[in-house]
């Protein structure tokens, strides 16, 4: 700094040391809180669903409505023991129930949609849990795997494919009479009687091992939805067991002695 004429005159480097003090001690502002991160979450897309055990639980619903399905259907053909006229009545009332409350064909409209929306959710639910099995597990254990374990899984996967193909033959035939002998106009006793005549053994054979593969597929499918539902303790292991079987059997039996008696001359 200089002094001139008894006034003191700031020079440059008084003021520049003058601004930094002022710099180094102005107060500064804290900046804003910023917002929590959040938190990743743990639910999948597609919500239980999505999981595997939405699916298995998809799987185990609607193998239960086809269950009752097949229990309804076995009972019905068993009626072809009681005449014609028992059984055409018995397929004629599943088109005429509610009325006239409910337009004809009404109820037995509704049970096929259901069980064709059953089909369709049971068929995706084990295709999904195929894949994501694949997926958790893409190199193949290098031990062998059981014998028991292998059989299994042929039986679902092959049999769910053979299943499904017969359903749309024996729709075919004993439902609409496009490939039936007796055609669409006939009743349904004659249908019956004339798709599995002895000159037709083949289509008896087709029903048959068609039949054998839906018991195999349901004794597993049973014992998996008890399983799936928490049932299947050390306690009640042999008995659960016992009973997926026993159901598959009398299914299989029931729906197998109509065409072999038909077939043998039994019923005419």
């Amino acid at each position: 700094m200089t002094w001139t004429d008894h006034r003191w005159i700031p020079s440059v480097e008084d003021v520049t040391a003058t601004i930094e003090r002022g710099a180094a001690t102005a107060p500064v502002s804290s900046p804003k809180s910023a917002p929590p991160a959040k938190r990743p979450s743990s639910r999948k897309p597609g919500g239980f669903l999505a999981s595997s055990n939405g699916k298995k639980a998809v799987m185990a619903v609607t193998g239960v409505v086809m269950v009752l399905f097949l229990v309804g259907h076995m009972l019905g053909n068993l009626k072809i023991f009681l005449g014609r006229d028992s059984f055409n009545e018995y397929a004629h009332a599943l088109r005429t129930l509610l009325e006239p409350l409910a337009p004809y064909r009404t109820l037995l409209t509704i049970v096929e949609v259901v069980l064709a929306a059953s089909v369709v959710l049971h068929l995706w639910a084990a295709i999904s849990l195929a894949r994501r099995a694949r997926k958790a597990r893409p190199v193949k254990y290098v031990t062998k795997k059981s014998q028991a374990s292998g059989y299994t899984t042929h039986i679902m996967r092959f049999g769910g494919v053979t299943i499904l193909l017969f359903l749309v033959w024996h729709l075919l035939d004993l439902t609409f009479g496009v490939v039936n002998p007796k055609g669409s106009g006939s009743a349904p006793a004659d249908r019956m009687i004339a798709g599995f005549d002895a000159s037709r053994w083949w289509v008896t054979l087709i029903y048959v091992v068609a039949v054998v593969m839906v018991g195999l597929h349901l004794r597993h499918g049973i014992w998996s939805a008890f399983q799936t539902l928490g049932w299947a303790n050390r306690t009640r292991y042999r008995a659960l067991k016992g009973a997926a079987a026993l159901v598959s059997a009398v299914l299989v039996i029931g729906f197998l002695a109509p065409p072999l008696a038909i077939t043998f001359g039994a019923v005419k």
